[in-house]
């Protein structure tokens, strides 16, 4: 049965050219990751806030580095698009952000981050969301993206409203954590929101 609409986004409109490194104008790049980045990585992931929210430990370097495959072979599949987020001038790794679920068709995905003990509090986490949403919105042409995240990460909901991404409502007990079901913000921004 054909539809009355046809897909927001074409197959290809991220893998048909390599995955960009985008300057957040201020200090930071988002940049593809790298195999390298591996012990970076799994030094933030031994961070107690980080087992808070998130629900995956790294067990070791290597378990890390395929992540880090994972991670880059994951852009030709335009299902999640990840990028690491490093300092402009030393290229030490301060996060991550990520367009995950992504959905072309509809023109929508759901935004994700975190970043290091080194760099919580100095507004990383919100720079690159800023830089990522308007490259997803205003370049590619995405015109959904969903930011969600546990509704006691006092620090996440500050930086939705910071870059914003308007609170649309509670999930409850939506996601699983190791402590329990967590109820969840949803978040949203909208190609044209200002």
């Amino acid at each position: 049965m054909p539809y009355l609409t046809g897909p927001v986004l074409a197959p290809g409109a991220l893998s048909r050219t390599a995955q960009p490194t985008l300057p957040t104008g201020d200090g930071l790049l988002l940049r593809p990751w790298r195999p390298e980045d591996a012990p970076a990585v799994h030094a933030a992931f031994q961070d107690p806030v980080m087992h808070q929210w998130h629900a995956r430990v790294a067990d070791s370097v290597e378990e890390v580095g395929g992540w880090i495959e994972e991670w880059r072979e994951a852009w030709a599949g335009e299902e999640t698009a990840q990028w690491a987020v490093v300092d402009a001038g030393t290229d030490l790794l301060l996060g991550r952000v990520a367009l995950r679920e992504i959905r072309l068709d509809d023109g929508q995905a759901e935004m994700a981050y975190w970043t290091t003990t080194e760099a919580r509090g100095k507004g990383v986490a919100a720079r690159a969301t800023v830089a990522l949403s308007r490259w997803a919105l205003d370049a590619v042409g995405f015109h959904r993206l969903e930011l969600m995240h546990a509704v006691r990460n006092e620090a996440s909901c500050r930086v939705a409203a910071k870059t914003g991404f308007v609170l649309e409502g509670t999930k409850r007990s939506a996601v699983l954590h190791p402590d329990g079901w967590h109820d969840m913000h949803l978040h949203a921004r909208v190609r044209g929101d200002d």
